[in-house]
């Protein structure tokens, strides 16, 4: 891997895949600031592709098409990104076209666009496992940029303008910090020549807020047509770079994201027969995390499965945890590390988050070793600081 910077700034890399006909890129721009309204910044992401100076949306789809690039973008919490893959001599071709879409954007379909996203978001809110989740971030990160749930884009959507997402788009532009990555068999030099007049990579100091911290909470929605119950429960906990990060991502593993051999699914779906689903997550920000349980049960079992969650919980705090079993956690958890990362898309993609959230490119390998080393004691003590009292539970039931 090399680490190069572009004339502006930019941080970048490139990783030569030899022999590999196709070639990935990530280029990622810093969120700063908090949306003025919720919603803002998904409708700027949708609309980036829908026409520039140069190009109708009609054309730059007909331009990609015909050229098998596939090129998108996607707004997440922290940061845009902008990524593509196309084949190797299509590299400069989609190179341009990408300059296009980021300096010249014009923002066309806006009203279209945004009784789109409207009828969009109220259809997915029609599932009952939509709506819990919907529920529970905006409880859990309640009055704050990570609570911009569904709902809330719902509420506030009208109130956007056009010209405030012009505006927002300016500032993203203009006062970011950007990371690039490249991964295949290709000449990366020619990424200067067309990126390096995207306005400078800046180390701009974040306006978005810590989150403030979740006491126990319990919410719920009567949904008179669902079928089943739908329970999430969660801790606000540590995120990436936290010298607990390795260990909470295994926690996840041991309790319910290796699916059938997780504790949640063998003792509340096989054992007590009490889940149709059941899982646990982790997910980081980069001001902050939550880990959470989730179930999809018969409503008259919402207070067993409670209970369930309560006694793995317990038992993962109170007994300690078996060196096979963690061994097996660690092989699972490195596996899909493995698996993530196969094709250079992937490996630009995960380069790219890693360094617009403050880490090397290459953090994917510190993280491994730190996986490694994980010990049972770590486990233990990890379950008893972060699996508190203070919790959210959100619940959508008939």
């Amino acid at each position: 891997m090399r680490e190069f910077e572009l004339k502006n700034n930019i941080k970048a890399c490139f990783k030569q895949n030899k022999n590999t006909p196709r070639v990935g890129l990530t280029l990622n721009f810093s969120i700063e600031n908090p949306e003025n309204n919720s919603g803002e910044y998904s409708l700027m992401n949708r609309l980036l592709l829908k026409g520039t100076k140069k190009h109708s949306a009609e054309e730059i789809s007909s331009l990609l098409d015909n050229n098998a690039i596939e090129l998108y973008t996607e707004m997440k919490s922290d940061y845009l990104k902008f990524k593509f893959i196309c084949l190797n001599e299509d590299f400069e071709l989609a190179l341009s076209i990408l300059n296009e879409i980021i300096l010249n954007p014009t923002f066309e379909e806006f009203e279209k666009e945004k009784q789109k996203l409207k009828g969009e978001l109220t259809a997915e809110l029609d599932s009952a496992k939509v709506k819990v989740s919907d529920l529970f971030t905006k409880t859990i990160y309640k009055n704050h940029f990570y609570g911009h749930s569904y709902t809330k884009i719902l509420e506030e959507i009208d109130n956007v303008e056009k010209e405030n997402v012009i505006n927002s788009y300016k500032n993203l532009l203009n006062n970011s910090k950007k990371s690039l990555a490249i991964v295949g068999d290709v000449d990366y030099s020619i990424a200067e020549k067309y990126l390096s007049n995207i306005p400078s990579s800046k180390e701009v100091e974040s306006l978005i807020p810590e989150p403030s911290k979740i006491k126990k909470e319990y919410v719920e929605i009567i949904k008179e047509d669902a079928n089943q119950a739908q329970i999430l429960q969660g801790w606000r906990v540590p995120t990436i770079g936290h010298k607990d990060y390795p260990v909470i991502m295994l926690l996840n593993v041991i309790l319910g994201a290796s699916g059938l051999s997780s504790r949640l699914f063998l003792e509340l779906r096989e054992k007590k027969g009490l889940a149709y689903t059941v899982r646990s997550a982790y997910e980081t920000h980069l001001k902050s995390a939550v880990f959470s349980i989730y179930i999809g049960t018969e409503p008259s079992n919402i207070e067993t499965s409670i209970q369930g969650f309560k006694e793995e919980i317990e038992k993962i705090k109170n007994i300690p945890i078996t060196i096979e079993e963690l061994n097996n956690a660690k092989n699972n958890l490195i596996g899909k590390q493995q698996f993530i990362s196969e094709t250079n898309s992937q490996q630009a993609g995960m380069m790219a988050y890693y360094s617009i959230m403050g880490k090397p490119f290459d953090y994917q390998k510190t993280i491994i070793e730190q996986i490694k080393s994980v010990t049972p004691e770590q486990i233990q003590d990890c379950a008893n600081k972060y699996f508190t009292e203070d919790y959210i539970i959100a619940i959508i039931k008939p």
